[in-house]
């Protein structure tokens, strides 16, 4: 084994915990770049961000990175339904955004969500992720259509959110992953139906 290793491989087997991860990513930044001054670019790249990192941290999330246009952050397993529905929210959100109005564009985004066990760190004083999640979360918010949800099979079936339809969607084979993947749009249900489902009763 080489004796220069920056970072030598530990004695010990690191503990990998089960976790929740979410990629939201902008839709149309480099036209965005090329639409707009370098300096409001800039402001709305960063206002972005802040708002979604703000509304992870809200909903108990670890934001663990953020490239310009896309964030990825970590809920774990007792919290699928908050990185869910982080997920989902990021798109009124990202919507909403106050300088993108005043800059006379919309935004739009998709995001991927998944599921599994990943091992926790920090790493260049930044917290980050390893594991397969963290591929198929950005695997999935790169095949979600603009304005999609796209979340795998073991996250539809730990989120206990009523609110929250899912609908199959086969997907290629995605980058990494050889085999035909099934995921599932997450939508909110209309306030309506929420409403008439909350006061179902059983016959």
């Amino acid at each position: 084994m080489p004796t220069d290793l920056l970072l030598p491989l530990p004695a010990q087997t690191t503990p990998s915990q089960l976790a929740c991860l979410v990629m939201v990513d902008l839709v149309g930044s480099t036209r965005l770049a090329h639409q707009l001054p370098l300096d409001y670019y800039t402001s709305l790249m960063a206002e972005f961000v802040q708002v979604l990192i703000l509304s992870f941290e809200a909903r108990g999330g670890q934001v663990l990175q953020h490239q310009g246009d896309a964030v990825l952050a970590l809920w774990n397993e007792q919290n699928v339904s908050a990185g869910i529905t982080a997920a989902l929210e990021a798109h009124e959100r990202s919507a909403r955004l106050s300088l993108a109005a005043m800059l006379g564009v919309s935004l739009q985004v998709r995001s991927g969500v998944a599921v599994g066990q990943v091992i926790t760190g920090m790493v260049g004083g930044q917290p980050s992720a390893y594991g397969l999640p963290v591929n198929y979360a950005c695997r999935l918010c790169s095949a979600a259509d603009p304005g999609e949800t796209l979340v795998c099979g073991t996250a539809s079936e730990m989120n206990r959110l009523q609110q929250v339809n899912y609908t199959p969607r086969i997907l290629p084979s995605l980058h990494g992953f050889n085999t035909e993947c099934v995921a599932f749009t997450a939508q909110l249900r209309p306030p309506t139906e929420q409403h008439s489902h909350g006061h179902m009763k059983a016959g």
